[in-house]
């Protein structure tokens, strides 16, 4: 079984910036697409940022130019870079994987004060 452990999250102002961790328990380059999600309060989960075996990334339109996914394949972790940080990130934030099977992490809470 597959774990992906999420971290980084926290309460910060708005502009501000975190930058959230996934670490896998299985070699990352085993999986096709590595990705971030969030769910808002009452809202349904949106795709955040993914990124591709070959390093292709893709990311909202809500969060381009603030935010940045990348993957370091020894740690088998992936990163979401985030900055200019505004109240509507607040969220949940969780790790996605795609190799073979779905993979979720149990999500970290990010918390943007105005």
């Amino acid at each position: 079984q597959v774990q992906l452990v999420e971290s980084g999250g926290g309460l910060v102002q708005a502009g501000g910036s975190l930058r959230l961790s996934c670490v896998a328990s299985r070699r990352i380059f085993s999986f096709n697409v590595m990705g971030w999600y969030r769910q808002a309060p009452g809202k349904q989960r949106e795709l955040v940022a993914t990124i591709t075996i070959g390093r292709t990334t893709n990311y909202a339109d809500s969060v381009k130019g603030r935010f940045t996914i990348s993957r370091d394949n020894a740690k088998n972790t992936v990163y979401l870079q985030m900055n200019s940080l505004k109240p509507e990130d607040t969220a949940v934030y969780y790790c996605n994987a795609e190799g073979g099977s779905l993979y979720w992490g149990k999500g970290t809470l990010v918390t943007v004060s105005s």
